[in-house]
């Protein structure tokens, strides 16, 4: 049997060739905030560094910014939603469990028989994502592939609980990965992910929260500062390169007092580090690639610079990689 089985072909790699992403019209400042629960925009600021976010409206779906996030990406890539054969997205707000939010992404764009994949590992989702994908692509199962990460943490809060109200947000965020048989040309690095078991109550939305969000925010703050930047390290030297290589720095966007010290850390003050939870608040598995893809089209980030995504949180999950932007178009 085992001769008559036939391997598929394969690629050398798979890069970023576009991006794309999605927030609700709606925004939600410090100050509305400060109305609804005992908070202040000084508090949130000093404790966050979050001075507003984009709060979905009651009918919008985790699946429809998917879906815009997905055709802004394919867009970009100056591709049809036809010529994308797998799409991945990583969520942690699905309300309904079939058809999963792929599926309807895929039903929303008209697409004719891509491969249909929801993941959910918290934050850290969608570059678990681009991990799936770009094996996927170099296995020769697909030529490309979008990865989504999309979220309406909103439907997930408690708005009664200041620790974690001033946090959360709406939005989506998309890249589209593209298989090259060129060495030279691969731009989706080696991925270092895992899981710390021991905390896995850090962050949970289950039956005795009500669902919602709830989080042990010190304990998640001091994992951070002792075991993130070991991590990312070890993604960088995954993909051959140094600290001195990487241009651009997008952690999960967290925490503004999360992300400062973790750059400081990593050596990295003096490159271009994303932090658009400043704007957008903390949409989990979104807002990795909805940063990147706002600061990328708002002129921010050069073409090709070397990369490193680092996402982390309910599981206790993490992945980190090292990638390439894309080239800028004519």
């Amino acid at each position: 049997m085992a001769d008559m089985l036939k391997a598929q072909r394969a690629v050398a790699g798979s890069r970023i060739v576009g991006l794309g992403h999605y927030q609700p019209e709606r925004v939600l400042t410090n100050a509305e905030l400060a109305n609804m629960v005992e908070t202040s925009d000084e508090w949130i600021r000093t404790r966050t560094g979050i001075i507003e976010r984009h709060i979905a409206r009651d009918d919008e779906t985790v699946a429809d910014m998917a879906a815009a996030a997905a055709r802004a990406a394919i867009a970009d890539a100056g591709l049809e939603p036809d010529e994308v054969g797998l799409i991945v997205v990583a969520s942690t707000s699905v309300m309904d469990h079939s058809p999963n939010v792929a599926g309807r992404v895929a039903a929303e764009l008209e697409m004719t028989s891509p491969v249909i994949i929801d993941i959910n590992t918290a934050c850290s989702g969608f570059e678990h994502g681009i991990a799936m994908a770009d094996a996927a692509i170099r296995a020769g199962q697909v030529k490309r592939a979008v990865v989504i990460g999309s979220e309406k943490l909103s439907a997930i809060t408690d708005w009664t609980d200041r620790t974690t109200c001033v946090l959360t947000a709406d939005g989506a965020g998309a890249f589209v990965l593209e298989g090259v048989d060129d060495e030279a040309e691969v731009g989706v690095g080696p991925t270092v992910w895992g899981s710390e078991p021991t905390m896995s109550r850090a962050v949970i939305v289950e039956d005795e929260t009500g669902n919602k969000f709830s989080q042990d925010g010190r304990m998640i703050l001091r994992w951070a500062m002792s075991k993130a930047s070991g991590i990312t390290r070890s993604a960088v030297e995954e993909a051959g390169l140094t600290m001195d290589d990487i241009q651009v720095f997008v952690p999960h966007q967290a925490n503004l007092r999360i992300i400062e010290p973790l750059a400081e850390q990593l050596g990295l003050t003096d490159r271009t580090v994303v932090t658009d939870v400043q704007v957008s608040g903390n949409t989990s598995a979104a807002s990795i690639p909805l940063g990147l893809s706002k600061w990328w089209h708002e002129g921010r980030i050069p073409a090709n610079a070397p990369t490193l995504l680092f996402g982390f949180g309910g599981g206790f999950a993490y992945a980190s990689q090292v990638v390439l932007t894309p080239n800028r178009k004519a």
